[in-house]
């Protein structure tokens, strides 16, 4: 029996709500995952649905396997949670023989070659820029259910990289290229496409289609494409026993084509459909929701109705700063000064982001906060599972566990066999000095960590079991956790949430972006909705800033944005710390220091570090000791360069903990005395 008793009221009538067509208006933080999971588990306890006849659909693989997750931990089995993409690409896996015969298929996953092919054939530059330029623009017609032969006339209004006749004809030989000899070549957009076609064109497909799947469940419904909303019209076909979940206010993707239209758009279609908000905000204070209701109350073109207005229930918190600076490095260098207090109070710098409108942005950030001595990761740089390194690993532990004898290895054993076969691959017992090579290390170690992770969760784990339980992750896109100040795009930061979050560079022309203020205000209400979309990422803390100019000395000729306007009168001027005469330098030989690791250890990393090896050897064991009692893997208690750190420096109190780069309040609080106990033994 599901019991609905530990949702809130809101979130309880729209898991109770009955069958048919059911729009849940959820706003940020409000756990619409929660509820949109207990919605489907009721519904089957019930007697409602059966598992196996419901499709609940998502926008990425990890949102499919969190919902799954959540299902499986309340016993519910069987219903398919996947994207639009991989639900239809085994659709139409399955209905392909009944459309085209014989006749082969395969998925083309990388289009580049075929869209530069097409575009030197009608004299377009095929420069890396223009080619994914003109990749967009084919998305963006095909998302809106635009044709070659319509596009020109589609665009009149549109900012497009060539001439509308150009991209057409470019549209047209890339089309016209997927048919080959050896079959058809479907990018992800011809998956919808044909799978809508063939429930469409076909009653004997759309019969058992229907037949098989009678519940759905659409997450992110502000998010659809015209294109994905055709394929669930395709699906439902005259029923209406679909759940929509969505937040107009979180609209941020319209140049892929996605709409908010179908969920503002919803109880219009079906008159007879419930609709509940979720308006109680359990990830942010108070203080942080009533700011995000100032932005967005500002907006124009709300639909009434399906407005929201956030309710903060975590404890109040501090008031959101707003900071204005002279130029961009001391805005840079006050976000690190700012950054480090924080650390220094204990908040963990996995918990701390600094978002942005444009990647171009990050480089004084982390400038500043490398001069800072503060690790730190771009967020953006490939997922973990997708690097070429981890792709071989997973190759190499296939391999491995095809070996006759490995079946019955477990525990410690198996975390020794997984460290032996990623050894060719270059997971050394240190880092090694280049770049590359120590970027590669570091996966492979994380993926070496991981395996301890899951070693320790579940004793009888074997090699089998170990790759299984790897697949799922990677087909979630879960990652293991990295430590490190995010750095990110708004646009990357949608989903993530952190105690503290910096927005930067606020300034008119970056927020709202210059091409969104020249296309007029649906393009600048986005850039509203994306700053929403910031604000809300903040559990706790909140700084708002913006620079006067770009370049120190500069001409104040910026203005911040026009998002505060009405909202901050007399901008908060904070302290600046004084901008540093030289890089940080090797303490052995002088030299600039490059890697956050570096700047830890405070040398280069191939210069004599003068640790005494049992002493850094010890605190390994103790590391890991601590890491099976927290069950967490050992890099999140101290990194290698932590460690050397601390063997060299010797402390003898919490006081010289806290001088160490990379420990804050909090981790000495959690291992302070058992440390500095462990290192008493030197003495």
């Amino acid at each position: 029996m599901i019991d609905l008793n530990d949702l809130d009221s809101d979130q309880r009538a729209a898991a109770s709500a009955p069958r048919g067509p059911v729009a849940i208006l959820a706003g940020a933080g409000t756990g619409k995952t929660r509820t949109i999971t207990y919605r489907i588990a009721n519904l089957i306890d019930r007697g409602m649905a059966s598992p196996n006849r419901v499709l609940a659909v998502t926008f990425t693989r990890r949102a499919a396997g969190e919902m799954r997750h959540r299902l499986g931990v309340m016993g519910v089995g069987g219903v398919q949670a996947q994207t639009f993409h991989s639900a239809a690409m085994r659709q139409l896996s399955y209905f392909w023989p009944q459309v085209a015969g014989n006749l082969p298929w395969k998925l083309l996953d990388n289009k580049f070659p075929l869209v530069g092919k097409a575009a030197r054939s009608v004299g377009i530059e095929t420069t890396t820029e223009n080619v994914r330029d003109l990749l967009g623009e084919i998305e963006w017609a095909k998302a809106t259910l635009i044709t070659p032969d319509r596009y020109v006339a589609h665009v009149k209004d549109r900012k497009i990289p060539a001439a509308a006749d150009k991209i057409a004809e470019v549209y047209r030989r890339y089309e016209q290229a997927k048919t080959t000899s050896e079959g058809m070549l479907l990018d992800f957009d011809d998956l919808l496409l044909h799978t809508a076609g063939a429930i469409e064109n076909s009653t004997a497909i759309a019969e058992e289609f229907r037949e098989q799947y009678r519940t759905f469940v659409v997450d992110e419904y502000q998010d659809v494409t015209p294109l994905q909303q055709r394929v669930l019209d395709a699906w439902l076909g005259e029923r209406d026993d679909i759940t929509v979940v969505g937040d107009a206010n979180q609209t941020i993707y319209s140049f892929t084509g996605a709409t908010p239209n179908y969920l503002l758009g919803f109880s219009r279609k079906y008159p007879h459909a419930t609709v509940v908000k979720l308006q109680r905000d359990y990830r942010s204070t108070p203080q942080v929701t009533d700011l995000a209701n100032t932005v967005i109350g500002k907006a124009r073109g709300r639909v009434a109705g399906t407005r929201l207005t956030l309710e903060g229930m975590r404890p109040p918190g501090p008031e959101p700063e707003f900071c204005t600076f002279d130029d961009e490095p001391a805005e840079a260098r006050a976000v690190a000064s700012r950054i480090k207090e924080l650390l220094n109070k204990g908040v963990a710098a996995s918990e701390i982001a600094v978002l942005y409108r444009i990647n171009a942005q990050s480089a004084a950030f982390e400038q500043a906060l490398a001069d800072a001595g503060i690790v730190y990761q771009v967020r953006g740089g490939g997922e973990f599972f997708q690097r070429a390194e981890i792709r071989q690993a997973m190759s190499q532990l296939v391999r491995v566990a095809q070996r006759a004898g490995t079946e019955s290895i477990r525990g410690s054993a198996l975390e020794i066999l997984v460290r032996s076969a990623l050894a060719p691959l270059g997971l050394t017992p240190e880092e090694p000095e280049g770049t590359q090579a120590r970027e590669r290390w570091q996966s492979l170690e994380a993926l070496a960590e991981l395996t301890v992770e899951l070693t320790r969760a579940t004793p009888d784990l074997d090699i089998q079991g170990l790759l299984e339980q790897l697949n799922q992750r990677a087909s979630a896109k879960h990652p293991p956790t990295m430590q490190g100040v995010t750095l990110a795009s708004l646009h990357a930061a949608k989903g993530l949430e952190w105690d503290a979050v910096f927005l930067v560079g606020l300034v008119d022309g970056t927020l709202p972006i210059t091409h969104a203020i020249k296309g007029g205000d649906s393009h600048i209400e986005e850039e509203r909705r994306l700053f929403y979309v910031g604000v809300t990422r903040a559990r706790e803390y909140l700084v708002c800033s913006w620079a006067k100019a770009r370049q120190e000395g500069g001409r104040a000729t910026r203005k911040r944005s026009r998002f505060f306007d009405g909202i901050v009168e007399e901008p908060i001027d904070i302290a600046v710390p004084p901008r540093s005469k030289r890089s940080k330098r090797c303490r052995v030989c002088g030299a600039p220091l490059g890697s956050p690791s570096e700047i830890v250890m405070r040398r280069c990393v191939d210069c004599p570090s003068g640790v005494d090896e049992e002493v850094f050897e010890t605190l390994k064991a103790w590391r890991l000791d601590m890491a099976k009692e927290g069950g967490v893997p050992a890099y999140i208690v101290f990194t290698d360069a932590t460690l050397h750190a601390i063997a060299e420096a010797s402390p003898t109190t919490t006081d010289d903990l806290l001088q160490i780069s990379g420990i804050g309040q909090m981790k000495v609080e959690k291992y302070g005395s058992s440390l500095l106990e462990t290192l008493a033994q030197f003495r």
